[in-house]
């Protein structure tokens, strides 16, 4: 169940052949955001889990809960996964969907908690990359790359960890250090959207523009993505002169966070008040 959980969520050549490889990567629906058939999808599937048994064996119970979590459920699967606890007790594999879900319900303190019992099992890295995302929706980019760094060591192929850290890094002013994570992010997953935005904003923030634009043309980013990525360059350049400086910059809301912006989306929260391909922390 693990494995497919893993699947679910993931996604050195120079700069211009790994960007280029890009184009063509997704297609123009990847960058959709939520609408009204999908929010009434959403109840309807709540409706469906409250009225549904639970299945009859651990693994098939797990299978469910992960299901509810993958179509945005978050609190059923929490209501869920109190009950399975309660007959099967808990594992690290309820654990962590305990910590995902609340993560995603604005609970970060006791997610933090959760994500901090799974460092000594088989999932630390999973438990190191939540902790990472936390500290990144609270803008400390500097400590969420440092999770994300240990998380990246223990997972080394994991596409979405590693685009993770790579954008940490860029909001920490760091864009030398983000180049290698985001270019094997974009080389084991050239498909997953979020990998793709996160290198256009390196892209941009190296100074690579007519790259960068390349890659926005290609995947037909709309104005206002575009004008999100770029807002973000140029948040990457302040943290960067910041750095230069010596200075302390102070931690900046992370996008999707209550009170951003309304270009503000890089959350890890799971509020999106801009198109779903600007999340650069996944889910």
């Amino acid at each position: 169940m693990r494995a497919a959980r893993t699947g679910r969520r993931a996604a050195c050549c120079s700069v211009a052949l790994v960007a280029f490889s890009l184009l063509g990567a997704c297609a123009s629906k990847d960058i959709v955001g939520y609408g009204v058939g999908a929010q009434a999808e959403r109840a309807a599937l709540t409706q469906q889990a409250n009225r549904d048994p639970a299945p009859d064996t651990p693994g098939m119970y797990l299978g469910l809960i992960d299901q509810m979590q993958s179509q945005g459920l978050y609190f059923a699967s929490l209501a869920h996964i109190d009950a399975y606890e309660k007959q099967y007790g808990a594992s690290p594999d309820t654990i962590l969907l305990r910590a995902d879900a609340l993560r995603m319900t604005d609970q970060p303190d006791a997610a933090a908690t959760a994500y901090g019992q799974l460092l000594k099992t088989p999932l630390a890295a999973r438990g190191y990359r939540g902790l990472g995302l936390i500290a990144g929706a609270a803008g400390d980019f500097a400590r969420a790359a440092q999770e994300l760094q240990r998380a990246a060591q223990l997972a080394p192929t994991d596409a979405v960890t590693l685009s993770d850290l790579g954008y940490a890094r860029l909001r920490d002013g760091d864009v030398n250090g983000a180049r290698v994570p985001l270019m094997k992010a974009a080389e084991l997953d050239q498909n997953n959207p979020k990998i793709v935005s996160n290198m256009t904003l390196y892209l941009l923030a190296h100074g690579d523009q007519a790259q960068a634009l390349a890659v926005m043309n290609q995947q037909k980013f709309t104005p206002d993505v575009r004008a999100a990525i770029r807002n973000d360059a140029a948040r990457v350049a302040a943290a960067g002169r910041s750095q230069a400086s010596g200075s302390q910059a102070q931690p900046q809301p992370s996008f999707g966070q209550a009170g951003a912006g309304a270009g503000m989306v890089a959350s890890a929260q799971g509020i999106e008040p801009a198109p779903r391909v600007l999340q650069r922390f996944a889910q």
